[in-house]
């Protein structure tokens, strides 16, 4: 057991008593915090949610321009935990020499995550699902790191065949009806550590992390027949016929055939399923909030750790390019003090989850931090002068999974635009206002000066740490030479 906690999480038997919050915990005024942390999750696929739409959005605030500091699970979750950009905390793939929880853990990364600051702030916390990818792939990597109360990580990931270190003991389910599906596992535990943790009045943290809707998606046997009919958005993203404009990667991209797009259909409608039951794991755990009577003193984050592309641009299946798909995620946030039904087209990242966590926790912030906390916007303060005016998206190697493989490349969202820059030396400018599906790159047309401005801030952006992070976020982009937009439109 790591950081002191003493109770299980296997069962909901020996439960303490439930009631509503102690006096100690009034007294501190400290929030509990609880993230879900869904998996290669689209910001398109929240309209199909409806206990998150009507427990969470609009309860809440749901943010519009959210990115994922790397549109790839393992270095966009540890930039969850740390508050960094993947060039500074190193986890830059989900695996190998440069990516993995073994790298992660090599490099100090554990000895300073928002679990050890909260913890330190006299917070009881709890990881429920997965952790960082290959936790577990070892004996040596099935361990509990520091900061973390209460450990329940999976260490071989599947929907109805799954394994979880519950606490130090290796725990198996394996299920042919799925009346143990992975998502229902996560989320009982879930509600049985507020059901334990509510009436000694200590505030909680929990980082609740399904697999859902990765793929191989399997969704849970009560939902298999859900969503007859539903297809993917026939936009002219999809198979999008003309790619003479962009980068020579997804050139030899072959035009998808009807039975692929066919294929594709099929695991669109599969992916929404599995997240059905993420939906109930919500509606029940707000459910045991408001039976502890501290529904209204816990906030409720609900986001993805990168998002996922399914044949918009060619790019079928996969995550990892620069498009909206693969980079912008949801992020939908209820809680004290945040009014309800609220969009924010404040630019925010993933970054920003750790610092804004700790803000709501009284807890210290390491020098280390790129992000900046979101509690002051989410309050209902208006968006500062000084906020930032794009937010950087890495991805530093090439993606295996092509036959043809994809450069690394630095990009820059903005409010109003994207531009990217490849290690290829190819770049890609869409206006996102008069061209949302990103059919027309403006890279060969645009003002040179422009494009040798936003290249020369993506590699300041790319070696920036902490406060020079943030300097160079919040230039104005107007005073760019050729600035066709502004950063807001």
């Amino acid at each position: 057991m790591v950081g002191g906690g003493t109770v299980g999480l296997a069962g909901t038997s020996g439960l303490l008593p439930r009631g509503g919050r102690a006096a100690a915990d009034e007294s501190t005024n400290q929030p509990n915090i609880i993230l879900i942390l869904t998996d290669d999750m689209r910001v398109d696929d929240l309209a199909f949610m409806p206990a998150v739409q009507s427990l969470l959005v609009e309860q809440g605030a749901r943010f519009t321009n959210f990115a994922a500091a790397s549109p790839g699970c393992a270095p966009a979750r540890a930039s969850i935990l740390r508050g960094q950009y993947p060039h500074n905390h190193g986890i830059l793939r989900g695996q190998g020499d440069i990516g993995g929880v073994d790298l992660f853990q090599s490099l100090g990364n554990e000895t300073s995550t928002v679990a050890t600051w909260l913890q330190a702030a006299g917070y009881r916390t709890a990881l429920i699902g997965k952790y960082i990818n290959g936790y577990g792939s070892t004996e040596a990597l099935s361990y509990i790191p520091p900061g973390w109360s209460e450990w329940a990580g999976v260490t071989s990931e599947g929907y109805s065949r799954f394994e979880i270190n519950e606490n130090g003991t290796a725990v198996r389910y394996k299920s042919k009806d799925q009346e143990e599906h992975s998502t229902d596992i996560l989320g009982e535990k879930a509600v049985a550590f507020i059901a334990e943790t509510t009436p000694t009045g200590q505030p909680f943290f929990i980082h609740l992390s399904p697999r859902a809707p990765h793929g191989p998606a399997e969704p849970a046997s009560r939902h298999l027949s859900a969503f007859p009919g539903v297809t993917l958005p026939r936009t002219e993203a999809l198979n999008e016929a003309d790619v003479s404009d962009k980068p020579k990667w997804v050139q030899l991209l072959p035009e998808l055939n009807e039975a692929q797009i066919a294929e594709i259909d099929g695991y669109y409608r599969a992916r929404l399923q599995t997240l059905l039951a993420v939906d109930e794991m919500v509606a029940g755990i707000v459910a045991e909030l408001e039976r502890g009577g501290i529904l209204e003193t816990t906030y409720l984050v609900f986001t993805s750790d990168n998002g996922y592309s399914l044949g918009e641009h060619r790019v079928a299946q996969e995550k990892g390019s620069p498009y909206e798909e693969a980079i912008m995620v949801p992020l939908v946030v209820r809680g004290p003090g945040i009014a309800p039904g609220q969009t924010i087209a404040a630019l925010a990242s993933q970054v920003d989850l750790a610092p804004t966590f700790a803000a709501w926790a009284g807890a210290a912030v390491p020098d280390f931090v790129d992000g900046r906390s979101l509690a002051p916007i989410l309050s209902g303060e208006s968006v500062p002068p000084d906020w930032r005016q794009a937010v950087l998206v890495e991805q530093f190697a090439n993606n295996p999974g092509r036959t043809e493989k994809q450069p690394a490349f630095e990009a820059l969202r903005t409010e109003r635009f994207t531009f990217v820059d490849y290690g290829s030396g190819e770049q890609e400018l869409y206006d996102l206002i008069a061209d949302p599906l990103q059919l027309q790159n403006l890279a060969a047309t645009a003002d040179p000066t422009l494009l040798d401005a936003l290249s020369e801030r993506a590699a300041a952006m790319k070696t920036c740490a902490d406060n020079s992070c943030r300097a160079i976020e919040s230039e104005p982009l107007s005073t760019l030479p050729g600035t066709p937009v502004s950063a807001t439109g």
